[in-house]
């Protein structure tokens, strides 16, 4: 019992940082905003992150320093990308290349070196508890941060007329800006928030996950699957944030198979969550196809299962809006 408690431990710590890429990316899309640019603003907030605690020696300073790293550079996009009216696609595509190459550049006087990290948090009460303790007893601060910002994105999103706004503006921004929402700010507010939280990712990485900068650092090709996931999930930051942990099941479950098939070249298990992360996507989108449909139907376990997790994306996602077009 005790082993698998320590097993979902570490995969809490190792999704933690990719619940909260998800979520702000969910947040960010349900706004009708592309970010592409994840996977760069993780690299670059994890050494932003990692300097500024060595420079201050506290790491909460250096996790809000990748929190503003990854706000700036979602707000270099914002702009652009909203009130400049340039392809979401195009600007995310090479922030994520220019971020990546600065991360390696910038960071390279630091690489390998010892700094701060978060360490861990301790609950009283909890720790001899069967199961429970093991798992939250003594976990990292990110763990309970993204248990927490899971909780919060949801009842922000479906219980505040600040998520209605938010939704207004992804699903139909005209009909939001003739109810008199300012929809260019709105998305660039929720552009920034997510970036913020994909910061604070980033900084998760350097500060707790595999504390230090070096190259390679362990978070890369974090962002692609955490827009991945999102799509996984349905634009819902709860099924999102399951997607997430499911991922870094798989990425923890491939180390334990490691130890039992010793055979087995290490690199195969270190990219097979990768390939079934794909397989998955395309399971859950084939439920979306004709065929599939009328299998659904023909199952009530499948079509009540279809109706919990659905995939519909925001519908003006991606989509340019012009307030002296009416577009």
């Amino acid at each position: 019992m005790d082993t698998f408690g320590l097993t979902l431990a570490a995969i809490l710590v190792a999704g933690a940082p990719l619940v909260l890429a998800t979520l702000g990316e969910t947040l960010t899309e349900k706004a009708g905003i592309i970010n592409l640019s994840l996977d760069g603003s993780i690299l670059l907030s994890a050494m932003a992150a990692f300097v500024v605690s060595i420079t201050f020696d506290n790491p909460w300073i250096g996790l809000l320093a990748g929190m503003a790293v990854g706000a700036a550079i979602a707000g270099v996009l914002g702009v652009v990308g909203i009130y400049l009216g340039q392809s979401q696609f195009a600007v995310g595509f090479i922030l994520t290349l220019l971020c990546r190459d600065l991360a390696y550049f910038l960071g390279h006087n630091y690489s390998r070196q010892p700094g701060p990290d978060l360490g861990l948090w301790s609950i009283p009460g909890i720790g001899n508890i069967p199961l429970i303790g093991p798992i939250f007893g003594s976990q990292s601060p990110v763990v309970y941060l993204g248990l927490v910002a899971i909780f919060v994105c949801w009842w922000w999103m479906y219980r505040t007329e600040g998520g209605m706004r938010l939704r207004a503006v992804g699903e139909s921004p005209r009909a939001a800006f003739g109810r008199g929402i300012r929809v260019r700010l709105v998305r660039l507010y929720y552009c920034l928030a997510g970036g913020a939280l994909v910061g604070m990712a980033g900084a998760a990485y350097s500060l707790a996950v595999k504390p230090g900068w070096g190259r390679p650092q362990g978070c890369e090709g974090a962002g692609w699957i955490a827009l991945a996931i999102v799509i996984f999930g349905g634009w819902h930051p709860v099924r999102a944030a399951l997607g997430a942990f499911f991922f870094a099941g798989l990425q923890v479950s491939g180390i334990y198979l490691q130890e039992v098939f010793p055979s087995i070249p290490a690199p195969v298990f270190q990219v097979a969550p990768f390939p079934m992360m794909i397989l998955t996507l395309l399971a859950v989108n084939m439920g979306r196809m004709g065929w599939m449909q009328d299998i659904i139907r023909r199952h009530p376990f499948l079509k009540t299962f279809s109706k919990g997790w659905s995939i519909e994306a925001p519908a003006a996602l991606g989509e340019d809006f012009n307030p002296k077009k009416g577009l």
